[in-house]
């Protein structure tokens, strides 16, 4: 009973965003500092250029590889 009111609260809370179409003020789409934040952590994108790179410095081994065994 208690997930029910809360979905009907909620509804009635964001039922005026509907007519609204795109015209919602920033605070009520953005929570937080994510406006200031980065959208990827450090981490990640360091893990991203990690992969990126090992996998042409693999694809460019594998091609010399190829290569020299062919001559």
């Amino acid at each position: 009973m208690v997930a029910k009111q809360r979905i009907r609260m909620a509804n009635e809370k964001h039922s005026k965003n509907i007519t609204l179409r795109g015209n919602v003020a920033k605070s009520t789409v953005i929570r937080g500092t994510q406006e200031e934040k980065g959208v990827v952590g450090p981490w990640l994108l360091a893990l991203f250029v990690f992969v990126v790179c090992g996998s042409g410095e693999f694809t460019i081994r594998k091609t010399s590889t190829f290569i020299e065994c062919e001559v």
